[in-house]
């Protein structure tokens, strides 16, 4: 084992009035996750440090964080990757709920509005909707999406702008706009076309760089701006 240094963001909205930075010298194994340091922290150092998590493994996104300056997933990046004291902060751009944890209403709220479903008024076959291997290949990775907010909360554009839909939304809407089985763009144009929805991308690509899953939403994002023209035309 070895002794490593973690400067956690710390702020309870109820008792503090500015956020601050707590250091926790950490007996780590070599093959430990950030994950296994807060869980360290948690129920044997200061059970009042607070963050999200669930899976462990990579597939609900609950533990995405800032970690060193760079948004990714807790439960997948391993402590001996890093150098140095590990600085961790709550995703930026959500409200603070305390410590590590933030408010993702919002995030969930943009999603909805995208309608991140099929959509498909036509009697239903006798077996399920079957999809060939051409067809599905259209949706690229981005069923591959686990929302854990690390691409929205770096963007840019959603700092700016609070009712931005944000990558993680519209990377949605591409999955389904493109599944063949789908026939309700038409019901998302009114979310999607407009100033707040696929129009507000600016192609910084800081969604790119954040994803721990290695998506590329700006890439699926401007295909879904060429399809919603196509649909005007």
């Amino acid at each position: 084992m070895a002794k490593r240094s973690f400067k956690i963001f710390r702020f309870n909205p109820e008792t503090d009035n500015k956020p601050s930075y707590q250091t926790y010298e950490v007996e780590c194994e070599s093959w430990w996750t950030v994950l296994d340091a807060l869980n360290q922290i948690k129920w044997f150092m200061d059970g009042t440090m607070t963050y999200r998590r669930s899976c462990r493994h990579g597939i609900c996104g609950s533990c995405a964080v800032m970690i060193n300056g760079k948004n990714d997933l807790a439960c997948e990046l391993q402590i001996q990757t890093l150098k140095g004291t590990i600085k961790i902060d709550p995703l930026p751009g959500f409200e603070i709920y305390r410590d590590l944890s933030v408010n993702m209403e919002p995030f969930y709220a943009a999603l909805k509005r995208v309608k991140p479903w099929l959509i498909n008024d036509d009697p239903p076959p006798s077996t399920e909707r079957y999809q060939s291997p051409d067809d599905f290949k259209l949706m690229g990775d981005s069923i591959a999406c686990i929302l854990c907010g690390a691409c929205t909360s770096s963007c840019p554009s959603f700092w700016a702008d609070e009712q931005y839909l944000g990558p993680a939304a519209l990377l949605k809407a591409f999955r389904y706009s493109f599944d063949t089985r789908d026939k309700g763009l038409a019901d998302r144009i009114e979310a999607l076309d407009n100033e707040h929805g696929l129009w507000r991308c600016h192609k910084i690509t800081n969604c790119y760089h954040a994803c721990p899953k290695h998506l590329n939403p700006t890439e699926q994002i401007s295909k879904l701006q060429r399809r919603i023209i196509e649909e005007k035309m």
